[in-house]
């Protein structure tokens, strides 16, 4: 073979290896692009808070105005504080700050304690009821925030919770919603008072509310006694979970864990119910990423619902971010949900859609579209992007 036709068959060679390899790389590159398209996952924490920034911008310049400060606004103060958390923007803060003294930091206003009730009510006498001890929450993000230099901002929720725990009852929490509303402010309370009654009466309250809405097998909640199946079921027969109702456990849990001491004497049992709910939900999650207002009767409300939904989220994306909940097995129920999020319930305009109005259960034939908007929607939102924004930071 001479030295001519030796070059020529190197020279092939080299090309053939070279193509080869460059086909590999080019493949492996495209397989790396293509996972990150396929990802609904974002990929920068600057996305995540430019979504808060622009729903929560929304939101307070369509609502200048302090609310009252019964459940649904104080709903939406809650994700606000960790918008602000998250974002540093001082307006957020500012925005509580003002209904916080608009409302005097108190919920009810009733100074007649042998007439504070405990029923279902929006008058000032019923300062024992969750739906009026919600706002407390923020009043007490407030005070921690700003140094806990001032007393007065949390002595309205000190005295209402303490009389509420020197009563012989234990029947506050009746229905489902309740939990999110006051569960986390006595973990609160706890950790700026020490008081270890608040985690005491925490798991007694709880008992109770576990006696009458909580169903063993799935680990999820009716939304009150009238629910409970088989006195009530769904459209198809089935048990009738409602999904804001359950959502609002689940965030309540979530934010229950994350100021619940590790050597609590409750805690185990926290995580269990924690845990256990999220098995369940995962599997009843619509392919499109949302959870029906019937959360195991798809067809009893059929459609897509954000406040549920955004709860979910949250809680999950809490649950993994402090390593509760296995990333691997439960990153891509967020990745479905999120999708939904910001894909579908979020609008070109910063306004979330797809939110049931206030109720408490599955109604069939409501309307539900893009147009539905709430103060608690947004709040759960708010929730579950700075959950987002945790999450995507620590990756």
């Amino acid at each position: 073979m001479n030295n001519h036709f030796k070059i020529v068959l190197l020279t092939v060679a080299l090309t053939v290896v070279f193509s080869s390899c460059k086909s590999k790389g080019d493949n492996t590159t495209q397989k790396q692009d293509a996972d990150i398209e396929q990802t609904m996952i974002p990929q920068e924490k600057d996305s995540v808070l430019a979504i808060i920034e622009k729903v929560n911008t929304h939101w307070q310049e369509a609502h200048p105005e302090p609310n009252f400060a019964f459940w649904h606004p104080a709903a939406y103060h809650t994700g606000n504080i960790e918008a602000y958390k998250l974002t540093g923007n001082e307006e957020f803060l500012a925005y509580s700050e003002a209904w916080a003294e608009h409302n005097k930091w108190m919920g009810a206003k009733s100074d007649d304690k042998s007439a504070w009730k405990y029923n279902y009510g929006e008058t000032d006498d019923h300062v024992l009821f969750g739906d009026w001890q919600i706002a407390f929450q923020t009043y007490i993000d407030l005070y921690t925030l700003e140094g806990s230099t001032d007393p007065s901002k949390i002595a309205r929720a000190k005295e209402v919770m303490e009389y509420e725990m020197s009563t012989p009852n234990n029947d506050y929490w009746w229905w489902a919603d309740g939990l999110y509303m006051v569960m986390p402010v006595m973990t609160k309370l706890y950790k700026v008072t020490g008081n270890e009654q608040y985690l005491d009466k925490l798991n007694e309250y709880l008992a109770y509310s576990d006696s009458i809405m909580l169903d063993e097998e799935t680990g999820l909640y009716f939304r009150d006694a009238k629910y409970v199946y088989p006195k009530h079921k769904s459209l198809n027969g089935k048990k009738d979970f409602w999904a804001r109702g359950d959502g609002w456990v689940f965030a309540g849990l979530a934010k229950v864990l994350q100021d619940l001491p590790e050597n609590s004497q409750y805690r185990e049992a926290f995580e269990s119910r924690f845990k256990k709910m999220a098995v369940t939900l995962k599997e009843a999650q619509q392919p499109e990423g949302y959870w029906t207002r019937s959360i195991l009767d798809p067809e009893h409300a059929p459609g897509p619902e954000t406040s549920g939904t955004a709860f979910f989220t949250y809680g999950y994306l809490w649950g993994i971010n402090n390593d509760l909940l296995d990333e691997e097995t439960y990153l891509p129920v967020v990745e479905k949900s999120w999708e939904y999020l910001t894909e579908v319930a979020l609008q070109e305009d910063g306004s979330v859609g797809y939110v049931q109005p206030i109720g408490e259960k599955a109604i069939p034939g409501q309307v539900v579209d893009v147009n539905s908007t709430a103060d608690f929607g947004v709040g759960a939102y708010l929730l579950a992007a700075s959950e987002m924004a945790r999450f995507v930071d620590s990756e």
